[in-house]
């Protein structure tokens, strides 16, 4: 049996995940007696969350619509995480120019101990960022109207602009949302094409539940769909490379939402992966910190070639041989 702080979160999380609970099933999933759910749903409402009781046989639990949220109790390391994730956030990561996690941020430090508000001005102090690529970021309106029609299973109606600016109207029926650290992907059933799509959550204009719940037998593994999409069709510019490292060691190098993969023997695996332009793939290409050789197109061997001169300048006993990058 958990402890009675783990069951309790534990609660929480099963009453969030559905509308109404009865007391019997909650105490199968808790592993606990009908009593004992009783009294956690006693210690809960103490705690500030409005859970309702609902009449039937074996009554039953849920949240009440509108209940305020209870305080929040987080310790040193749980405070330090939030923070630095609104702060990545804030930066531009996950959400573009939106003011929320901003915002977020700055109510939390107002109500820091002053231990931990010197510590994350320790960090504002030390942390830099490198430049970053100014791509468009869906909002978190647009993002959560998205996971709630997701979470619901809602058939939607979608107003969508592509790539090249024009606007059309789908009807879709949503699946999941997919992050890739640099986009937010929609991934639903196209109701007239009776195929599945991606959409980048930023090209977003409008999205409007019909109510109608619809379910999704066929349904994707959303992440190797968003991957495979973006490897294949999301850049200008595609270079094939191959690396000397088993299947596995490329894969964790190289992400699969980076490139796809192609064993090339027992040691060796070839990538294709795309970027903006012939320079862009190099300079990637050496971040990775590891023999490769560059099989097609000449344009990236070329610029690969060409950072190396200028990176090695002046110390050509450093430079790695043709045979080693390149």
């Amino acid at each position: 049996m958990i402890a009675t702080s783990a069951r309790l979160l534990r609660l929480v999380s099963l009453l969030s995940s559905r509308p109404t609970w009865s007391n019997a099933e909650l105490a199968r999933q808790l592993d606990v007696t009908e009593r004992t759910v009783r009294r956690d749903i006693d210690r809960l409402r103490e705690l500030g969350y409005g859970v309702e009781s609902v009449p039937g046989p074996g009554g039953g639990y849920r949240f009440g619509a509108g209940n305020r949220i209870p305080p929040l109790n987080l310790d040193d390391d749980e405070v330090f995480a939030v923070a630095v994730a609104l702060r990545e956030a804030a930066q531009g990561a996950a959400l573009g120019a939106d003011p929320a996690a901003l915002s977020a941020l700055l109510k939390l430090r107002q109500i820091l101990p002053a231990r931990m508000a010197r510590t994350l001005a320790g960090l504002d102090a030390t942390v830099e960022h490198t430049e970053r690529c100014e791509t468009p970021q869906a909002s978190a309106d647009v993002l959560l109207l998205l996971a709630s029609v997701c979470r619901a299973s809602e058939r939607t109606t979608l107003t969508y602009r592509d790539m090249h600016g024009a606007t059309t109207v789908r009807c879709v029926d949503p699946h999941r949302l997919v992050y890739t650290g640099a986009h937010w992907y929609f991934v639903a059933r196209d109701v007239e094409r009776s195929a599945w799509r991606t959409f980048r959550a930023d090209r977003v204009v409008e999205a409007r539940s019909t109510g109608e719940v619809v379910s999704l037998p066929d349904a994707p593994d959303a992440a190797r769909m968003v991957s495979d999409t973006i490897t294949r069709t999301g850049y200008p510019f595609y270079a094939r490379v191959r690396l000397p490292l088993p299947y596995d060691e490329a894969r964790r190098l190289v992400a699969p939402i980076v490139a796809t993969h192609e064993p090339d023997g027992p040691d060796a695996t070839v990538i294709v992966i795309g970027g903006s332009d012939p320079d862009q793939l190099a300079g990637y290409l050496l971040s990775l910190r590891t023999p490769l050789e560059v099989l097609s197109p000449g344009s990236v061997r070329k610029a690969l070639l060409t950072r190396l001169d200028a990176l090695y300048a002046g110390n050509e006993a450093r430079r790695p041989g043709a045979d080693e990058q390149g």
